[in-house]
């Protein structure tokens, strides 16, 4: 049995009586054997949504946030895992703005904070209700780029890295797997930190396209994408469209290898309401609705998902309610605006205001 060393000052700090919570996410053990499993061969691993998150994520597993807070984020297989309702889940990410609101349905319980905020809008006031009414506890504070060595770590099969990262703050106060060292290439005292490599149990990565085996195309930032598909004991692939894997190899770009995924879900719309670079622009409306609407209170937060996630069956359904056709065009051409390839595109959106006494926004 693996026996981890923990740095003691964050343990008493978190005041963490179980450290088995702790183990999976750095045991490298577990994940060689989960990697040795994997299907290596060329296999067709296409499935629905609803196949893949009920095949690969199982309660209890530690879930990587992909993409950058809501660009070519996994929204749509996040509302799955909360129709199906999968419990006791720890989420880590950088950033991991998405698992704030499933803390609120009760599918994450315990969180691995980078960065919890709603972009230009502040900062998001539900995972805050949270972590005040004890909904979840953190179990490590990380900076961005702490998370990104931990995973490129995994990616390499190293046990770790060194870095001065995170030295000059007091995230080593809060964070059970980081310890401070002495530097072994220098002779005179010289403290890095030593960030174990990390290994979720599921990745979900969000793609432009990939074809029936797994090999997967993204355009745009792939942000800690690549390195956490191949750290992640299990993979699931959405994609916009799937592609001969000719169509695949021909791109010049980043390619996720098909033997790191686990499944390929073709899932057009798979981001919405975010930003899918080369597709559609992310739903501004919809996003302050949410933040100045339901992250309020708990009340108007079930109200939102019983309207949104609840309410709709498929992506499909979720688009058509944002505006269907019209949405598309004008998503679509937005994007485009923003990647510097369109002129003349009006970027304004009448806000929405408090119209009532109650406090509700519309």
């Amino acid at each position: 049995m693996a026996v981890f060393n923990y740095n003691k000052v964050a343990l008493e700090n978190l005041k963490i009586e179980d450290t088995s919570v702790l183990d999976r996410l750095v045991n490298f053990e577990s994940a060689l054997q989960a990697h040795k499993k994997k299907e290596h061969a060329k296999v067709d691993k296409r499935m629905t949504l609803k196949e893949a998150i009920a095949t690969f994520i199982s309660d209890g597993d530690v879930i990587s946030d992909s993409g950058f807070s809501y660009v070519r984020t996994p929204h749509q297989a996040h509302w799955e895992i909360m129709r199906q309702e999968k419990k006791n889940l720890q989420m880590i990410g950088a950033p991991n703005t998405n698992q704030s609101f499933m803390i609120f349905n009760n599918n994450v319980n315990l969180s691995h904070n980078s960065y919890a905020g709603v972009e230009m809008r502040g900062i998001d006031r539900n995972y805050d209700r949270m972590l005040k009414t004890g909904r979840t506890k953190i179990l490590s504070e990380w900076s961005h780029g702490g998370v990104a060595l931990g995973y490129k770590a995994a990616q390499l099969g190293t046990p770790g890295v060194f870095s001065k990262q995170m030295l000059g703050s007091d995230i080593m106060k809060y964070n059970p797997y980081l310890n401070v060292v002495q530097n072994p290439m220098r002779s005179d005292p010289d403290p890095v930190v030593f960030i174990p490599a990390l290994y979720p149990d599921v990745a979900i990565v969000h793609c432009q396209l990939a074809d029936k085996y797994g090999n997967a195309y993204i355009y745009g930032p792939t942000v800690n994408d690549v390195a956490a598909a191949a750290a992640a004991r299990k993979l699931i692939i959405t994609a916009e469209e799937i592609v001969p894997e000719s169509d695949i190899r021909n791109r010049q770009g980043t390619i996720i290898p098909f033997f790191y995924a686990d499944a390929v879900v073709e899932l057009p719309f798979g981001a919405v309401p975010g930003n899918m670079p080369g597709y559609y622009y992310w739903s501004r409306q919809w996003w302050e609705k949410l933040i100045r609407f339901g992250c309020v209170n708990d009340e108007n937060l079930k109200i939102f998902f019983d309207e949104w996630v609840y309410g709709v069956k498929d992506q499909f359904d979720f688009v058509n309610k944002l505006g269907g056709s019209r949405w598309i065009a004008e998503a679509r051409m937005q994007t485009k605006a923003a990647e510097g390839d369109h002129e003349d595109i009006d970027f304004s959106y009448e806000e929405y205001t408090r119209t009532h006494d109650s406090g509700l926004y519309y």
